[in-house]
């Protein structure tokens, strides 16, 4: 069987780091692409397995600015499949945290609640990396024909309208802290998932997943997960999240696809999800993705 390749962007990020030796593990060959060469052995090291191979591109992903400049990174590693896990998803799960400890002791109104450690997050950089290089290497990738896979791990609650297995207080609730604490990122992180979607609708030997996962915890993987429909709000560990990806990635899932905390086996969930055809994207409209990003 012959090796694939995977280009791993924001490879230094907690959950790429969780991610690589299970793509490693699978006997494929990882590009991981990191800002920081003094990162180099911090993605070396996370790799035992002799399975597969691993390599470390140094590029900032603040530097690309069109879709040429994605494209030649795409030439370069010459993936199979590509995976997003950069940007600020530890920003967005400093958020969550203070949100959620906020909506635990009082019943104060979410959308006034500072974002902790978020504070120190810069608007301007989650729309050059989250937004506008995402979107960037999403059409590379599309119109690359030997791309074939492009897994963009996002959060739960990037998402224009109510899904129908919401409550309306869910709803009200994830509206409240996308346009308070996280009105300078939603924007960002929905248009990228939006653009995905539309792009993937178009050409449809490229399977796009979007993986959804609640408030980020840096506990141990438990190994059991709610995937598809969840609630609007909990946590799972970026341990989970990492190990689920790799199982999405190696699978025929497609879709937005929601992770929590559960109690189903991680393989079995992806299994379910794949079988049912489970996409959060329910509720959404796509044909409005489409006019937007085609």
């Amino acid at each position: 069987m012959v090796s694939k390749r995977v280009l791993l962007l924001g490879g230094h990020g907690k959950v790429s780091l969780l991610l690589t030796p299970h793509l490693v593990a699978r006997s494929w060959h990882v590009t991981s692409v990191i800002r920081d060469p003094s990162h180099e052995n911090d993605i070396l090291s996370t790799v035992t397995d002799p399975a597969g191979k691993i390599d470390v591109l140094v590029s900032s992903l603040e530097d690309v600015k069109s879709k040429t400049d994605a494209q030649r990174i795409i030439d370069r590693s010459k993936p199979d499949f590509v995976v997003w896990s950069a940007g600020m998803l530890d920003l967005l799960s400093a958020c969550f945290h203070t949100i959620s400890q906020r909506l635990e002791s009082t019943n104060t109104d979410v959308g006034g609640v500072n974002p902790g450690a978020g504070g120190k997050g810069d608007p301007s950089r989650t729309q050059v990396v989250d937004r506008d290089s995402c979107i960037f290497f999403i059409r590379a990738a599309a119109d690359t024909p030997s791309v074939t896979k492009f897994l963009l791990v996002s959060y739960l609650g990037s998402r224009r309208s109510k899904p129908p297995w919401w409550s309306d207080e869910e709803w009200k609730g994830s509206q409240e802290v996308n346009q308070g604490v996280l009105k300078s990122y939603y924007p960002s992180k929905l248009a990228s998932d939006e653009c995905l979607t539309a792009v993937a609708s178009q050409r449809k030997d490229l399977q796009a997943m979007v993986v959804r996962p609640g408030r980020l915890l840096d506990e141990k993987g438990i190994g059991n997960v709610s995937l598809g429909k969840t609630k609007a709000r909990g946590s799972v560990s970026r341990e989970d999240v990492a190990a689920t990806a790799a199982e999405l990635l190696d699978s025929d899932a497609r879709g937005w696809i929601d992770l929590l905390e559960g109690h189903e086996p991680i393989s079995q969930a992806v299994r379910r999800v794949v079988k049912g055809k489970v996409d959060c994207v329910e509720g959404e409209d796509i044909a409005n993705m489409i006019r937007q990003y085609i």
